[in-house]
Formats: structure tokens, sequence, C-alpha cells
């Protein structure tokens, strides 16, 4: 399996135990995969650092962004995994919760993260026949190091948006991959999974 999470590659073989990293996968394949996906960042042009400031006069076209996020970075780079990915492998694509509730400040994030969704339906079906797996996560709030997360009023105000009263740690979203490219979920394909940790339930 290959599971790509921002910078970081974690190579698995789903014909062992799943939770043995294999060092040929990790520093073979996976090394191989992660330099074309990096490799293709550089290529791409780069996409405003706000999603919403997508929208802004100062701004590129939201088209030329959302084709830069979406169709030459979501698209293309799993493209080029699948020259590398043998068969019987996992792809996890990070989608987001804001393709399920609405935030009009995060309307260009929003669509570049359900094109990721259907990306993932279609190539789910097109890698069937190779017993390789597509599926896509939505995480919600997640504190993954970003300075606001430090500002405890803020934290107990997002806090409230999830039914748990909490927000979402890097592992809650983590073991939920890591379920994904195990060999117990090798029959769920082309499916969405909530990690938001129920935000904006109704």
């Amino acid at each position: 399996m290959i599971e790509l999470l921002g910078r970081h590659v974690l190579g698995r073989n789903p014909a062992h135990d799943a939770g043995v990293v294999h060092q040929d996968v990790q520093f073979g394949v996976a090394r191989a995969l992660l330099q074309a996906v990096l490799e293709l960042q550089e290529e791409l042009v780069p996409a405003p650092c706000s999603p919403s400031s997508a929208w802004t006069a100062k701004a590129r076209p939201p088209s030329r962004s959302i084709d830069a996020t979406v169709s030459r970075a979501a698209s293309l780079s799993l493209q080029r995994a699948l020259s590398l990915l043998p068969d019987g492998g996992r792809i996890v694509n990070i989608s987001s919760g804001l393709t399920r509730f609405a935030n009009p400040d995060e309307v260009a994030y929003a669509m570049t993260k359900g094109a990721v969704e259907q990306i993932t339906l279609h190539f789910a079906k097109h890698l069937g026949p190779r017993g390789i797996t597509v599926n896509s996560v939505a995480p919600g709030i997640t504190n993954n190091g970003p300075a606001i997360f430090d500002n405890p009023d803020v934290v107990a105000q997002l806090a409230k948006l999830s039914v748990f009263d909490r927000v979402g740690d890097a592992t809650d979203v983590a073991d939920i991959v890591a379920f994904l490219v195990g060999e117990d979920a090798r029959w769920i394909t082309g499916s969405f999974v909530d990690a938001s940790g129920g935000t904006l339930l109704k």
C-alpha cells in the first residue's frame, strides 16, 4: 500500500501483517512516489495562500487556482502514482468536511475538495480490476499545528461544533487512514469517510 499524507509516505504490503512496514516498499516504491509528487508540486502554479482569497481582485482568477489545485495536483499525482503502485494497493485521498457543510469564506477550497471526491469515485471503478481500493477521508476541524489552536478561547468555540465537544487531533484522522490502507478494509472502495467528529450534525 501507499499512503501519502502531506510530505510523509508509508509503504505497506497488504499480503502480510497490516502492522509490518516493509523496507523494500518504504525505501523503494514509496520514495519514488514521494519524489514524483514533490517534483509535480514544483511545476504547479501556486494557489492563493488563503482559500477565500481566490475570489479577491488581487488573486489569480478562481478557475486557474482551482485547476492548479485539482486537475494538475490531485489528478496528475494520482496518475503518476499508478505506475508505481502494485496491484492490491491502497489509495486514500484527503477531502474535507467542507464538502458537507457550508462556509462561504471557504468556497474555493470546498470546490477543490469536492473534485477530489469525484476523482476518488471514478478511479475506484477504474482500478478495481487491479485490486486497488480508492477512498476519501474528510477531516473536520483538526489541530495539525496552526497557531490559532494556541488560543484556548478559539479552541473552546471550535470544539462546540463537534458532538464530542473537542477539536480533532491529527491522530484521529491518521487512525482512520491506517484502517483504510489495512487488509480489514479490502472490501471498501469508492467511499467517503466522514472524519469530522460529528461536526455540525443536525
